[in-house]
């Protein structure tokens, strides 16, 4: 046993959050007292976020499954509760409720769960447990003395937890003798075990090794092995209606298996297949290449694996005059993109390139065809546009009071709109806005959490696009025009953008042996300019005296050869110049 348990990834323990969903089986013996008290169906059965089977008088087995809060990884937690019958919905009850908590509850409210609110961390000197018990009854309607008031590091009332999901949470539906139909709500890619898939049996029955089906994907799968997960996978002979577990599939390739696919027995397959997910639409987009083109095929496995891991990670092929072949990867926003980078970097080991991010830009061109941009290379010429529209966000933040000025300023300054103010009590209020997605994706939230010393928490949700003032903003290096590093941009900030990216790609490209011009453009108008200077050698060290046309003649040479190396040298563009951008914002 170690603490955190179930945040297994070392960038879950190094950031503090949860990144991955992670399902386990537990059993609860409930004690004599707790077993006297009648559950309110009259049935004395259990279970809690997956399944429920009955071992003895007192042993109740639970599936639990640990989702994460971020706004990022909302796709990880609305598949979670899709296998589940109920959610203990937990609140810190020194930040109270956030705006993560109001989103994710009306996900399980609408899929109809049992909600069982909990108060955490009533240990900690700034709790307020009364104040936010209270809170958790206006949005529940659940009197605040029902709120079980726990703190998880000592213990405290987590028996009464285990004991409410007894008595609450009804068992999983589901008939243990039809025909086979188990939801997959999660993969990971075994070297050994091939692709494994962690499903929810939803009717019938799995004993044994027996041949299955995939049914949307309509691939056979032969069984390596089956189990649960205590976290740790152990080998079961049965997993029965209800009960949550792994397969083992021994699939190779992992376009064979999906997220949100039902697996079937071949022999006896089931009519029709469960309803699964719907796909999610990625917010941000961003290029990633290989700094070394051999490494092209390893990245193209790697992602596929992560695929199969992440649901909500979308790639396809592109190509970039100044980096080559690569990808252009969607992701649900820029953390996630975080995540992503150093995943990639950590479990696969390797030497990436990541551009700056962007988002998908709506552009309907003169001859009224319409279509998405993700990548801002593959911008029409100004002339064959008719306009740009760009998505805008519903923003929600939830913050102490003393904090409104700060949040306004934050959000103006990035374009945003008042929609609405509204109190919570005396303390807290939530503040609705609307905003361009492109000025929240970078630094936003870092600089919320910054401004409101880390008090106000934020969700978003897409509200559709509307007509903007965009320009593509290119940055050329020696002459040459990088389309990797180009941004699309609002027409206002374009020449103060500019002028601070070129500013700090100075500082960033390596000095070469002639003079490196680096220049923004807005269309053909060039509207900044710095020269990162030459290396000069210093080709008279071995002129020892003489007449002077001897050092001149050298010095004509030396400036021959650097005029030759600047038309046809090439400079290296290191990593930092590509997420120039981010850091821009700081300032």
């Amino acid at each position: 046993m170690k603490e955190q348990l179930l945040d297994s990834m070392d960038l879950e323990r190094e950031k503090g959050v949860t990144i991955k969903a992670s399902a386990v089986r537990m059993i609860h013996r409930r004690d004599r007292a707790a077993r006297s008290s009648p559950r309110s169906d009259g049935k004395d059965r259990a279970q809690a976020g997956g399944s429920w089977a009955e071992r003895s008088a007192s042993d109740y087995e639970m599936n639990l499954i640990d989702t994460p809060g971020h706004v990022d990884f909302t796709y990880e937690v609305k598949r979670a509760l899709q296998a589940c019958e109920g959610a203990v919905l937990v609140v810190d009850a020194s930040q109270g409720i956030q705006a993560q908590t109001i989103a994710h509850l009306l996900a399980a409210m609408e899929l109809d769960l049992t909600i069982i609110p909990v108060l955490n961390k009533i240990d900690l000197p700034a709790a307020m447990p009364d104040e936010v018990a209270q809170d958790i009854e206006d949005l529940l309607a659940v009197p605040a003395e029902d709120v079980i008031q726990i703190s998880a590091k000592d213990g405290l009332n987590i028996a009464e937890v285990l004991e409410r999901i007894v008595l609450q949470v009804p068992p999983p539906q589901g008939d243990a003798r039809g025909k086979l139909q188990a939801l997959i709500f999660d993969c990971h890619y075994d070297p050994y075990k091939g692709v494994v898939a962690y499903v929810r049996v939803v009717n019938g029955a799995i004993s044994g090794k027996p041949d299955l089906l995939a049914m949307s994907g309509g691939k056979k799968i032969d069984p390596i092995e089956i189990g649960i997960l205590t976290p740790a996978p152990v080998k079961a002979s049965r997993l029965a209606a209800g009960e949550v577990g792994y397969i083992a599939t021994g699939l190779k390739s992992v376009q064979d298996l999906d997220v949100g696919d039902t697996i079937t027995l071949a022999s006896d397959p089931a009519s029709a297949p469960l309803p699964g997910y719907e796909p999610m639409k990625p917010m941000v987009f961003a290029g990633l290449y290989p700094t070394d083109a051999d490494d092209y095929p390893g990245l193209r496995d790697a992602l596929e694996k992560l695929h199969l891991n992440d649901g909500a990670l979308t790639f396809e092929a592109e190509t970039s005059q100044a980096l080559g072949f690569g990808f252009r990867l969607g992701f649900l926003g820029l953390f996630h993109m975080e995540i992503v980078q150093e995943r990639l970097e950590r479990e696969y080991d390797l030497d990436i390139i990541f551009t700056a991010p962007s988002v998908a830009y709506r552009v309907v061109t003169a001859d009224g065809r319409e279509f998405l941009l993700e990548s801002p290379a593959d911008l029409p010429d100004a002339n064959e546009i008719e306009r740009i529209e760009e998505p805008w966000c519903g923003l929600q933040i939830y913050a102490p009071s003393e904090y409104i000025g700060p949040i306004l300023e934050l959000v103006t300054k990035r374009r945003g709109r008042v929609r609405n103010q509204s109190w919570l009590d005396t303390k807290r209020v939530e503040l609705s806005f609307q905003i361009p997605l492109a000025e929240i994706i970078v630094d936003f939230y870092n600089e919320l959490k910054a401004r409101t010393r880390g008090y106000a928490s934020m969700d978003y949700n897409l509200d559709g696009y509307q007509p903007s003032d965009m320009v593509k903003l290119n940055v050329l290096v020696n002459g040459q025009a990088v389309d990797a590093l180009s941004v699309i941009i609002h027409r206002d900030d374009a020449y103060s953008k500019g002028q601070r990216m070129v500013s700090k790609m100075k500082e960033i490209i390596p000095r070469q042996l002639f003079a490196v011009p680096i220049q923004a453009a807005v269309g053909n108008k060039i509207i900044s300019r710095a020269n990162v200077k030459a290396l000069r050698k210093d080709v008279l060290s071995k002129c020892y005296g003489g007449d002077v046309t001897r050092k001149r003649k050298l010095l004509e040479n030396q400036k021959a050869g650097k005029k030759r190396m600047k038309m046809v040298g090439s400079v290296e563009i290191p990593q930092e110049a590509f997420m120039t951008v981010l850091s821009l914002e700081d300032e």
